[in-house]
């Protein structure tokens, strides 16, 4: 009898298959970090008990989680944009409160609290793990975490985001981008760079860093702006890192996007970067159709990806001073961007400081902002806006390679989210499960499930509210079959080799 302790096998699950019987329920074996086999179970009782018989024993020792019939099986979760030192930024002492809300407060409360990092080191260790932990638990195994690195902070932000990245390395793929949020030249007559700049070329050639961006739309002129985006490119060039720029975050429709002279420069270099993300760029919602396709024609061929951060975006941008109108919606369009053929995935960014007040970590809630931001709930424009927070947002940062879908296939590498309270890919973005299972390289490292209770209206009325329906032994017996008892036989055989500890919150 082979032994698979290594093993993981989800049974009774849902995938997110086009074109076929939605109640089709699914077996997966997942074997030293990779799927080996996806097998459909059929309708009848004996047909199931013959196909659990036959697997019973290749199965055996393997950690079992069996959905039940309930939930839907996906690929993992992934940040593609994410700032690890500012997230919960509000939950720093001596964090002073909004009066405007708008960009330039962003920078002055941000750029003070940067100031405090030195004093509340702890604190910056404390927020990151938070995040990290929390983005586990939703079914995150992946993200790009930018760290700012400048005169204020110098390179501590680094030194924090590694040790994380060195805790969380067998449970999240943690990519550091070493980001200049602050301009890299000093005054508007500057023609060098200053301090900013030689604080990001250190933090560039620091090992454990994968990427290198700057916001060159914080330079106080035009010139100086292009300068910034030349001044990354050589330092990823210089030290084989991947690109990642804040672009083009206005909707100013009389300014000319800086999209542009960096398209220039990627194509006139004979060695390009491996991949080129580009965050915001709330510019391009501005452009016509003609303007579009011209976009399409020049990216063509280059390794860009476009990322739609609409938590961010919609709060920030477009602000009036006239209560009584509403702002434009001031993001990517991304259902659009995907029908032309450009690569587009949506991101989370900030959560919890003056850049983005509101939200959680929690990539499937950008689904359900963006089923209303594009005013499109349909199973397709559902099933994009899934492959966006996943297997999309994975390929923007240069994850990509097992596969661009949302259907779990033999051979990928095993990184899931099981979704329990969602059995199809409309329902999960419409009404996201909280309850969820995270699962890396064919490993549980996070459970989070949900206890619920209604008190009774009289207190004679019997509690029929307790996790774990109370039904009928018989009818039970009768429903299930003989093949729900020797399932059950064959769990308690396995638990024997994986005890399951069940809490409301489990890291692993």
């Amino acid at each position: 009898m082979p032994s698979h302790s290594d093993d993981l096998v989800i049974e009774r699950v849902h995938l997110a298959v086009e074109d076929e019987d939605p109640g089709a329920l699914y077996d997966v074996h997942c074997s030293r970090g990779r799927v080996v086999r996806v097998q459909r179970l059929p309708r009848g009782h004996w047909e199931r008990f013959m196909l659990w018989w036959g697997d019973s024993w290749y199965t055996f020792g393997a950690e079992c989680i069996d959905a039940g019939g309930r939930g839907i099986l996906l690929p993992s979760l992934c940040h593609a944009h994410i700032h690890l030192d500012k997230c919960f930024l509000f939950d720093q002492p001596g964090h002073p409160p909004l009066r405007t809300g708008d960009f330039q407060e962003a920078l002055q409360v941000t750029s003070e609290a940067k100031a405090r990092f030195f004093e509340f080191r702890d604190d910056a260790y404390a927020r990151g793990r938070r995040l990290i932990v929390q983005s586990i638990m939703n079914g995150v195994t992946a993200m790009r975490a930018h760290v700012e690195v400048d005169e204020i902070v110098g390179l501590q932000c680094l030194k924090t985001a590694l040790k994380l990245k060195r805790e969380f390395r067998n449970r999240c793929e943690i990519q550091i981008a070493v980001f200049a949020q602050d301009p890299l030249f000093e005054s508007t007559l500057a023609k060098t760079s200053g301090a900013n700049y030689e604080f990001l070329r250190d933090a560039a050639r620091t090992p454990g860093v994968s990427a290198i961006g700057s916001a060159p739309y914080v330079e106080r002129t035009r010139a100086q702006g292009e300068q910034n985006i030349a001044l990354v490119l050589q330092l990823a060039r210089d030290y084989g890192l991947l690109v990642d720029f804040h672009l083009d975050y206005d909707l100013n429709p009389s300014k000319t996007p800086l999209i542009h002279h960096l398209l220039q420069l990627v194509r006139a270099q004979d060695v390009k970067p491996e991949m080129i993300t580009i965050g915001h760029g709330t510019h391009y919602s501005l452009f016509s159709e003609s303007e579009w396709d011209a976009f399409r024609q020049q990216i063509s061929g280059l390794p860009v990806s476009l990322v739609a951060l609409p938590q961010s975006d919609l709060y920030m941008m477009g602000r009036t001073k006239d209560p009584s109108r509403l702002a434009p919606r001031g993001t990517l369009p991304v259902p659009f961007i995907a029908s032309i053929g450009l690569n587009i995935a949506l991101s989370v960014n900030n959560v919890g400081n003056a850049f983005t007040p509101q939200g959680f970590p929690d990539p499937l809630a950008l689904c359900t902002l963006g089923v209303a931001t594009y005013q499109d709930a349909t199973v397709e424009t559902c099933r994009l806006l899934l492959k966006s927070v996943s297997v999309a947002s994975k390929a923007a940062i240069g994850l990509g390679g097992d596969g661009a879908g949302l259907v779990i296939r033999e051979g990928q590498t095993a990184d899931f989210v099981l979704l329990h309270d969602n059995n199809t890919v409309q329902s999960a973005v419409l009404r996201p499960s909280y309850a969820r299972t995270t699962i890396r390289n064919g490993a549980v490292i996070a459970k989070r499930r949900v206890s619920r209770w209604l008190r009774p209206q009289h207190e004679t009325e019997e509690d029929t509210t307790d996790v774990g329906r109370r039904g009928d032994l018989v009818g039970w017996a009768i429903t299930e079959g003989i093949v729900m008892l020797f399932s059950l036989a064959m769990q308690a055989m396995r638990r024997y080799v994986h005890v399951e500890i069940h809490h409301y919150e489990r890291l692993r």
